[in-house]
């Protein structure tokens, strides 16, 4: 398999070395290119990526949605990876990769939650039960789900459904390419596919406000294919 990990990063000089250096680790030299989008950073953060020895591309147009899009058209490889500049993916993520792919023929996309490397007990505790409580009952009821920071697929299927919607500023843009992909082929949601990150925005917005609004989101994606949200936090700065 040909994958390009594609990382947005605005203002991540405090997180995106040991992005970095956890994904070159895990990975085995198997991604075919790690491709850093410097999304308007004022900070350090194009000069840490590019010492680590990986592609760096700017991006003036400030925004997720755009830094993702910019990804999908500049990556070479036939399946693209997104993960945030302060997720760590797993030993055994690439491995999940290749198996569930050539497993599942039928698949376009694969995905899976998060796990948080810095949260105390009692919050990680909580996140991790909501995580599988909700999940992979939501997953089947709707039949697909996508989480921004931890996802792969293939890049004929994201360019043959229009790739991303720019128009989206930041809540729902997960659901939204998820929707479009599955006319494309399986949308796979995986518990076992998980990602390390931070629990910044959920120290900042609190558990319960940051999950009502994604869930919100969600449903509102799902429903009427729009956002619920059109303001956000930028804590991209923390």
């Amino acid at each position: 398999m040909k994958i390009s990990l594609v990382i947005p990063a605005y203002n991540e000089a405090n997180y995106i070395g040991a992005c970095l250096d956890n994904a070159i680790k895990n990975s085995n030299g198997r991604f075919c290119e790690i491709i850093v989008i410097n999304n308007a950073s004022t900070d350090q953060t194009k000069e840490i990526a590019l010492s680590k020895g990986v592609r760096v591309v700017d991006e003036s147009r400030k925004g997720l949605t755009k830094a993702r899009q910019r990804g999908l058209v500049e990556a070479s490889g036939d399946y693209i990876a997104y993960v945030d500049a302060d997720t760590h993916i797993s030993p055994k993520w690439f491995d999940t990769i290749e198996r569930s792919f050539k497993r599942r023929p039928d698949m376009v996309c694969l995905s899976g939650p998060y796990r948080y490397y810095d949260a105390a007990f009692i919050p990680k505790t909580i996140m991790t039960g909501l995580w599988y409580l909700s999940a992979p009952l939501t997953y089947r009821l709707v039949g697909y789900m996508v989480l921004g920071g931890n996802f792969i697929a293939k890049k004929e299927a994201m360019f043959s459904v229009g790739g991303f919607d720019e128009s989206i500023d930041f809540y729902g843009e997960d659901t939204d390419i998820a929707r479009r992909l599955n006319k494309a082929g399986k949308v796979v949601f995986d518990m076992s596919f998980y990602v390390h990150t931070s629990c910044r925005r959920l120290k900042k917005e609190g558990i319960f406000l940051t999950n009502l609004r994604y869930g919100l989101n969600f449903i509102w994606q799902v429903v009427f294919h729009r956002p619920f949200t059109k303001k956000y936090n930028d804590i991209r700065k923390i």
